[in-house]
């Protein structure tokens, strides 16, 4: 073996410690032990191939700056390891990508559900199954990295090979900036018409002008997931489920794979009819892709639905089954980011119409967390139509009259179709259903019965 001093060098960039997988999709670990994958598995393979191994926690310096930039540069080959989505990862990825044209290897294990623009790159894949590392696990990621990492490495830098001329700024074509530029203006000027229509309060007209805006950029010819996403949104919002989905399938094949379109197309599908296929689209894209927030939300609503015809048809059994089904699926999408409202939001009237013990804690727990996730929100300045319906609907589970006089104020003088009152006054009427004060049931009551003539009156 070649003296130390004489191989070139990796530098692995990794997390380091015992992290947990959160989210955490099918498949993987509670945890895993990074150290002992670096030491069983991933140091050994580099040495293999011929390379001195390096890790960012190896000496003191290596959290300064500078010192992990020199290495980003200097290092004959960069192997970063995206198994969980790691900030300073994805940083020190697009750090080598920039300043060399080669040596960057990606990898991750098999269930690996990298953040959207990362995903679209070639990594390779390991099994990873438990998260302690055994020997015979050890093996198997080497084995399963060692013919590939190479040749792959080898591959061009992103930013080489999408920017000729780069990094000379001299030899880089000054029309694609020109270029750039019209395609950001172009950008600009539809996201002003998406928010055209979103300002719309009449809903026939809303509904007229998507359909107008939809037919300006027919989904066949679209080739920016930005815009097909933001016209799906839009459909949903404003328009139909039938249209969301015509729109979806006529998208191209790359933008119609996309994790949100298959999504919305999923929460179309079920709003047209179909909540059992719908379920087993979500379920899959969960399989393939990892769980989140949006999608158990998704599942959890759709599980939702079912529960309530089922007990409208007089199967309180079936509508139990699906209650519970509906309640695991938000608590799910819960923890996966507690910054995401939406299950958390679904949980207060769900428990309380379980009613096990407890419920009546989880379901304040479960609603405090949603209306702090709301307040972030809006600290944040989030552009969400759904952000003060949540609001309101928090409020009347919470049996919060004060807030709740105040919001229908606010509906009063926005009108109904910007707080989404025909989808949500049949929630507000279970919040009501549930209070347990009889002054402040009655209270609410009145406040959702202003509410329904607001929407019964003519904009």
């Amino acid at each position: 073996m070649a003296d130390a001093s004489l191989r070139p060098v990796c530098f692995m960039v990794m997390p380091f410690g015992t992290k947990a997988v959160a989210p955490r999709p099918n498949g993987a670990p509670e945890k895993i032990d990074f150290d002992a994958l670096w030491h069983k598995a991933l140091a050994p393979l580099i040495v293999e191939l011929g390379y001195e191994p390096v890790r960012a926690d190896q000496d003191t310096g290596a959290a300064i700056i500078a010192e992990m930039l020199e290495r980003l540069y200097f290092s004959d080959l960069v192997i970063a390891d995206m198994t969980l989505p790691n900030g300073n990862v994805y940083y020190e990825i697009g750090i080598r990508h920039a300043c060399r044209p080669s040596g960057c290897l990606l990898i991750g294990a098999a269930w690996t559900v990298p953040l959207f623009d990362v995903n679209q790159m070639r990594r390779l894949s390991y099994p990873l199954a438990e998260g302690a590392i055994t020997d015979d696990t050890a093996a198997a990621i080497r084995q399963a990295l060692r013919d590939g990492a190479l040749p792959l490495a080898k591959g061009m830098s992103p930013m080489y090979q999408h920017i000729p001329g780069f990094p000379d700024a001299g030899k880089i074509d000054p029309q694609r900036a020109s270029a750039i530029r019209g395609q950001l203006d172009a950008l600009s000027a539809f996201q002003a018409s998406v928010r055209a229509v979103q300002l719309q309060r009449d809903p026939a007209r809303r509904w007229a002008a998507a359909l107008a805006l939809c037919d300006s950029y027919p989904a066949a010819s679209t080739h920016s997931p930005a815009v097909a996403i933001e016209i799906l949104t839009l459909l949903r919002d404003a328009a139909g489920w039938q249209e969301s989905i015509a729109y979806a399938d006529a998208l191209p094949e790359p933008i119609r794979q996309l994790d949100l379109v298959q999504e919305q197309r999923s929460l179309a599908l079920s709003k047209t009819g179909d909540p059992l296929q719908a379920i087993g689209a979500l379920e899959e894209l969960v399989r393939r892709r990892g769980g989140s927030a949006e999608r158990y939300g998704l599942i959890g609503g759709r599980y939702k639905k079912l529960a309530g015809e089922a007990r409208n048809e007089g199967d309180p059994d079936l509508a139990r089954d699906y209650l519970e089904q509906a309640i695991h699926h938000y608590e799910e999408g819960m923890r996966c980011d507690l910054n995401d409202y939406y299950p958390s939001s679904n949980l207060p009237r769900l428990y309380r119409a379980r009613g096990d013990e407890g419920d009546d804690q989880r379901a304040a727990a479960s609603g405090h967390v949603a209306l702090m996730a709301c307040q972030r929100a809006k600290i944040n300045g989030a552009q969400d139509e759904w952000l003060n319906p949540t609001l309101l609907g928090l409020a009347f589970d919470a049996g919060d009259v004060v807030t709740a006089r105040r919001l229908v104020t606010d509906v009063r003088r926005e009108g109904p179709a910007a707080w989404k009152l025909a989808t949500t006054l049949a929630d507000l009427d279970r919040s009501v259903e549930q209070q347990p004060d009889g002054a402040t049931r009655e209270t609410l009551a009145g406040l959702v019965a202003t509410l329904r003539g607001l929407l019964a009156a003519k904009p």
